[in-house]
């Protein structure tokens, strides 16, 4: 499955259980790791892993399995690795506290 067909099915997932502030980032021009990194956050660490769940459970319909899913059982932030897809859904302490938005920004040009 090509990675933008994986993308839109992990934005429905999280669109279906109300993921709140999702962030789609590509990142291929900053790293041979992956091609995008999905960013989200969930009102309580139960809704955080079913989000997590929902991800999986959608993209599995599909045919696309993760690779890893970290931090499932706590539900403070849980990591859910397809490859060419990273999503990381978040309590939204945590991803302030982190923030990974800035981290995997695009650096800015000089002129």
């Amino acid at each position: 499955m090509e990675a933008d067909q994986l993308k839109a099915i992990i934005e429905n997932a999280l669109d279906d259980l109300k993921a709140v502030n999702t962030v789609v980032m590509d990142v291929s021009e900053l790293t041979d790791v992956m091609d995008y990194l999905v960013i989200t956050s969930g009102t309580s660490n139960r809704h955080v892993k079913s989000l997590a769940n929902n991800v999986c459970m959608e993209a599995k319909k599909e045919g696309a399995r993760p690779i890893g899913v970290e931090g499932d059982d706590v539900g403070e932030w849980v990591l859910v690795d397809f490859g060419d897809i990273v999503v990381h859904v978040m309590l939204p302490a945590t991803r302030e506290l982190y923030d990974l938005e800035r981290l995997w920004a695009k650096p800015a040009t000089r002129d």
